[in-house]
């Protein structure tokens, strides 16, 4: 079983839009987390190091924007 992405976001923010696109043109499941509704979904964030959105998180591992990086945590779960 692959483990759960969860992606940090805010209504507006395009970068998070395109990390959802990607996700769903991969058809690969998500979790939407908006940070601007949740103190606690802040705090994860801030946990993981960062101050701003979007973070896309798979397992123990985070990355925050829509960059290369993004496609290498999310080869992890194919």
């Amino acid at each position: 079983m692959s483990k759960p992405v969860i992606v940090y976001s805010t209504p507006g923010c395009v970068e998070c839009n395109y990390v959802k696109q990607m996700l769903t043109d991969e058809e690969i499941p998500f979790e939407v987390r908006d940070v601007m509704s949740s103190v606690e979904y802040q705090q994860e964030v801030e946990k993981f190091g960062f101050m701003g959105v979007p973070v896309t998180v798979v397992g123990d591992k985070a990355v925050k924007g829509f960059n290369p990086e993004l496609k290498e945590l999310l080869e992890t779960i194919k």
